[in-house]
């Protein structure tokens, strides 16, 4: 019996595997081969030590199971149209649960690192409800996991994306800190896009804006809630925030305005905005040292959900995430934070989706 058993499993072992088990076992073989012959001259030069080099991949194969790979040997493909959270529905996005649980724990989160806050904010000039925010978006306030190996994910991903030359440079980056040994290749943990650690920065933003903010010398954005904030801080300092001014502010728009007026193409004083019968919708007057700074109308859903007058700052945000409606989370969570404040006033109708390159929401008639 068992040696019928034997030999049954024998010659199974000896038939040929299936054509796409076949071909991955093929492009695995030209990944480590990709690995040696590309990517380790690449690292070399960079200054990495082949003892980093052997250390970041030890054990590492491809995760069949990203994104816009393109094996070799595949015919060419465009990347799939952006389908992630903050291109979507804005209902969605400013889901009573995400705003409730963004906004209390960020509360808590208020109380527990007061003294950090202040000192980030003292350095930075960001205001910490901000910081907060940004912090409960990528993180979950440093709750939600990261499980990913980077070196992993950026492997597949320089060796067979539709984005290959780019992260290929985020994995030279990500070899670059373990060189510097801000922290242990085995404990580089990303997110599915090698996104980095409670901040969730990029390699090469790691490399340009991390901070120490407890003092030891490090910038530990996976353990370290002080070193997350003050990274979060000096991103956005570094990116031109500008010291004093608030993020935007929610306004009633008369008809008489037109639609054409919205963007980053179309500055002029809040003041100048206000002569146009543009309003709070809270009733309360522009501060007084808004009046004179530069505004931008933004109309994300058009004459179909809140319109806002945005400072320069709210622009310091979409260099964080490209997305509207991220930055605007981000800075409504702040506010809700810090003041106590409640809904957008105006409801998002209903959409499903929100490009901002292809919104034709002004209604008709609006735009003249």
């Amino acid at each position: 019996m068992l040696m019928r058993l034997f030999v049954t499993l024998a010659a199974l072992w000896l038939l040929p595997l299936p054509a796409s088990a076949q071909s991955r076992a093929k492009v695995e073989r030209q990944f480590q081969n990709w690995l040696q012959q590309d990517l380790w001259p690449q690292a070399k030069a960079a200054g990495i030590s082949k003892r980093t080099f052997k250390a970041g991949f030890s054990g590492v194969t491809l995760n069949w199971d990203l994104p816009d790979l393109v094996p070799p040997g595949s015919p060419p493909r465009i990347p799939k149209q952006q389908r992630q959270a903050e291109f979507g529905a804005p209902a969605k996005y400013f889901s009573r649960g995400g705003l409730d649980g963004a906004t209390s724990m960020g509360r808590k989160m208020a109380r527990t690192h007061a003294t950090t806050l202040s000192r980030v904010e003292k350095a930075t000039g960001v205001p910490g409800r901000i910081i907060l925010a940004i912090w409960g978006r990528e993180s979950a306030y440093g709750r939600a996991k990261i499980p990913h190996n980077v070196f992993r994910v950026l492997g597949t991903k320089g060796f067979m994306s539709t984005r290959a030359p780019y992260f290929t440079a985020e994995l030279l980056a990500a070899l670059q800190i373990a060189e510097a040994g801000h922290v242990a290749a085995s404990a580089m943990k990303s997110s599915w896009a090698g996104a980095l650690g409670q901040p969730q920065f990029m390699p090469s933003s790691f490399l340009k804006y991390a901070a120490d903010g407890n003092g030891d010398g490090r910038a530990d954005i996976w353990g370290s809630e002080a070193d997350t904030l003050m990274s979060i801080g000096h991103f956005l300092a570094q990116h031109g925030w500008q010291k004093g001014r608030d993020w935007g502010f929610e306004v009633s728009v008369p008809a008489s305005v037109s639609c054409a007026l919205e963007g980053p193409d179309q500055s002029r004083s809040i003041a100048d905005w206000e002569k146009l019968g543009i309003t709070r919708v809270s009733g309360r007057a522009f501060p007084a040292a808004e009046r004179t700074g530069q505004g931008f109308l933004m109309m994300p859903a058009g004459r179909l959900g809140p319109a806002f007058i945005v400072t320069p700052n709210f622009y310091v945000l979409k260099d964080y995430n490209k997305s509207d409606l991220y930055a605007l989370f981000v800075g409504h969570v702040g506010d809700r934070i810090q003041y106590g404040v409640g809904d957008f006033k105006a409801r998002w109708q209903k959409l499903d989706r929100l490009y901002r390159s292809e919104w034709r929401l002004c209604s008709a008639g609006s735009r003249h």
